[in-house]
């Protein structure tokens, strides 16, 4: 697995995932609970994980359609 985006805005990982299942890339989200450990809401960036093999076409898949820059890895 190999981190493509990492972000603290909640609407960018259902996004990217949306843009990623349109073109058949699995992709799985780490960190979806952990503001409830801490309490901190929005503050823990989410990253989302794709395979190694996918990763290049999962990130111009991204880059495409004009996803922000500052959450790709």
């Amino acid at each position: 697995m190999r981190l493509l985006v990492s972000t603290t805005d909640p609407t960018l990982i259902p996004f990217a995932q949306a843009l990623l299942a349109g073109e058949d890339i699995a992709a799985f989200e780490l960190d979806v609970h952990m503001s409830v450990f801490t309490g901190s809401s929005f503050l823990l960036p989410r990253r989302l994980m794709v395979a190694e093999r996918d990763y290049f076409v999962a990130r111009a898949v991204l880059v495409d359609n004009d996803f922000p820059a500052e959450a790709l890895k």
